[in-house]
C-alpha cells in the first residue's frame, strides 16, 4: 500500500511511524524546512528556544513508553510539576502532572521519531482529490496531519467527508516572544499560567526548560491580543516586552526580542473523535482530535496509522 503523509508534526510522524512497520510504502512532505509542526524550535543568536509547544506530559502508556525511550536517550527529561499562577488577585503556585522538556529543544523529539522516514521538506502540496490523488499522483490513502482550516485548502470539493470533518474544527491565533536579557533578574519558576490578562497566557523560564540557565523567557499570548497583529507580529514585540517585565517586576527590558505569529495556535475546542478516516480514504489528524496536547497529536496519528493499515490489510 502507498500512503502519503502531508504534514511532519508528530502527528505525521507518528502515523507515518506506524505505517511503515507495518509495510507501507509511506512518502511525508512538509512544506515547511523543518519537521516538526508546533514543536517548533528556533535557533537565536546561536541558542536554540521552543517556541511553540511548551512542554508535553505524559498519561498514556503507549505514549510513556516513547517518552521513556526519550528519556534514557538523553533527548527528554522531567522537568517540573510546579508552576506559578499570575491573575488579578495576585501570585500563586499549582502542581499538576510532571512536564517534560528537551534539552535540544522539542523539535528534536520529532526529528528522532522522523529519523529513518522518507520526509521531503520544503515541498507543499497543493490539491488532493478524490481517488484519492494528491497533486495529481494515485496513492491508497492520504493523511492530512494538520489544523482543518490548513487542510480545506487542499481538499478537493468532491471530498465531502474530509472537508466536513476539517470544517468542524476552529483554531486560535497566539504570539510567542522570545525575550533574550543580560542577565537572570527574575525570581525563580519553571512556567506560568497568566490568567486574565490583556497580552499574555503562559510564560516560561526557558533556561529552565533547556537546562542551560540562559537569560532568556518565553512569552505566550491569547488569542485577542494576537488577532490585533496580523500583518506585523514583530510590532507587537514592544507590548510583549512590557507585560512581562511589568508581571515579574523586572529591573531591566529585553535586550532582543523575537516575535512568531501561530496563526492556528490551538483549537478553540476539544475534538470529539481522536482522527478522522472516512470512505474516501482521506484520513486527518493532530491534537485537534483530543484535548489539545503533544501526547494527544501523537495518540491521534498513530491511531489513524492504525485504522489505515487494518482498512487496506
Amino acid at each position: 500500500m502507498r500512503v502519503v503523509v502531508v504534514g511532519a508534526g508528530i502527528a505525521g510522524v507518528a502515523c507515518a511511524r506506524v505505517l511503515v512497520d507495518a509495510g507501507a510504502e509511506v512518502s511525508v512532505v512538509e512544506r515547511a524546512h523543518v519537521v516538526g509542526g508546533r514543536m517548533a524550535t528556533k535557533r537565536y543568536d546561536g541558542r536554540r528556544s521552543d517556541i511553540g509547544a511548551g512542554y508535553f506530559t505524559v498519561s498514556d502508556p503507549r505514549f510513556a513508553a516513547v517518552a521513556e525511550r526519550w528519556r534514557r536517550a538523553g533527548l527528554a527529561r522531567e522537568w517540573t510539576d510546579t508552576f506559578a499562577v499570575h491573575s488579578a488577585d495576585g501570585s500563586s503556585w499549582t502542581t499538576g502532572p510532571v512536564r517534560w522538556a528537551a534539552e535540544g529543544g522539542l523539535r528534536s523529539l520529532v526529528e528522532d521519531l522522523a529519523s529513518d522516514l522518507a520526509v521531503t521538506t520544503s515541498s507543499p502540496v497543493e490539491w488532493v482529490e478524490p481517488g484519492p490523488r494528491v497533486d495529481g499522483s494515485a496513492v491508497d490513502a492520504v493523511v492530512l496531519a494538520m489544523p482543518g482550516p490548513q487542510a480545506l485548502r487542499l481538499l478537493d470539493p468532491n471530498l465531502r467527508e474530509a472537508r466536513s470533518a476539517a470544517g468542524r474544527q476552529a483554531w486560535l491565533p497566539s504570539l510567542t516572544a522570545t525575550l533574550v536579557y543580560e542577565e537572570r533578574t527574575w525570581p525563580d519558576f519553571r512556567g506560568a499560567f497568566v490568567n486574565d490578562h490583556p497580552v499574555l497566557t503562559t510564560l516560561f523560564d526557558d533556561g529552565s526548560r533547556r537546562g542551560d540557565n540562559a537569560p532568556v523567557l518565553v512569552a505566550h499570548t491569547g488569542d485577542a491580543f494576537a488577532e490585533q497583529y496580523v500583518a506585523d507580529a514583530l510590532a507587537a514585540g514592544d507590548e510583549i516586552e512590557s507585560a512581562v517585565r511589568n508581571l515579574l517586576e523586572l529591573p531591566g527590558a529585553a535586550v532582543r526580542v523575537h516575535v512568531r505569529r501561530w496563526t492556528f495556535a490551538r483549537p478553540s475546542e476539544a475534538g470529539d473523535a481522536p482522527f478522522h478516516l472516512g470512505d474516501e480514504m482521506v484520513g486527518i489528524a493532530g491534537d485537534a482530535w483530543g484535548s489539545p496536547r503533544v501526547q494527544t497529536a501523537w495518540l491521534s496519528g498513530t491511531a489513524l496509522g492504525d485504522a489505515i493499515v487494518a482498512r487496506l490489510s
